[in-house]
């Protein structure tokens, strides 16, 4: 399908705003006004290979099995004072809610985001690195009610704070281990596209004997 290209792009311009603040070792401009004087972006040499979720990413071997686990994160931050590192997923969208950890973690829609950032943590710490319980949604909300495009589009920018858990990854993995290994099929899952798909397709197939 065709790529999301202007949430692609707000990633690659906020990346690059984050870089230079990595590389002169100070905090972004918006950190003060959420109280994050003391955070600054992760100057790691393998930054650009975890943020790039295609070919590298954070990665991760499963003991006992085969299976390697990777994730591209969007950013790492650290706490100066805890020497802790911060996920940070950045989002864009284009909302007339009210931005705020309530609405925005209890969205439906986002409870996928709060796994992948669960994912991260889990992938950092099995990396051997100290990781802050709290992460950050960094979202980029566009302003639908100004009085035209002329050009541009305004967006406001908010971090919402996510406490992150990892209690649930490693029995979903074993799960996951379980049912690749295993040589009996699984159950179909209401939920699952594939199941629909395939009991569709069976029906298809009965209807036309």
């Amino acid at each position: 399908m065709p790529g999301w290209t202007l949430n692609e792009t707000t990633d690659h311009l906020l990346k690059k705003e984050f870089d230079r603040c990595r590389e002169e070792g100070v905090p972004h401009r918006l950190f003060a006004k959420f109280g994050l004087d003391h955070v600054v972006p992760f100057n790691h040499p393998d930054m650009d290979k975890w943020r790039n979720s295609l070919h590298h990413g954070l990665e991760h071997h499963l003991e006992g099995s085969n299976i390697i686990l990777h994730g591209g994160v969007d950013d790492i931050w650290i706490d100066t004072t805890s020497e802790e590192l911060v996920v940070v997923d950045y989002k864009s969208q284009a909302n007339n809610r009210p931005v705020t950890p309530e609405f925005y973690l209890r969205a439906v829609h986002h409870q996928g985001y709060k796994v992948q950032m669960d994912f991260y943590a889990y992938l950092l710490m099995n990396m051997g690195f100290k990781v802050s319980p709290t992460g950050y949604f960094y979202v980029c909300n566009a302003d639908r009610n100004i009085d035209g495009f002329y050009g541009a589009m305004t967006f406001s920018e908010t971090l919402i704070p996510y406490s992150w858990s990892t209690d649930w990854i490693e029995p979903k993995l074993r799960d996951m281990v379980n049912t690749i290994n295993s040589y009996e099929i699984p159950d179909g899952n209401e939920a699952c596209e594939n199941c629909a798909y395939a009991s569709q397709r069976a029906l298809m197939e009965a209807s036309t004997h």
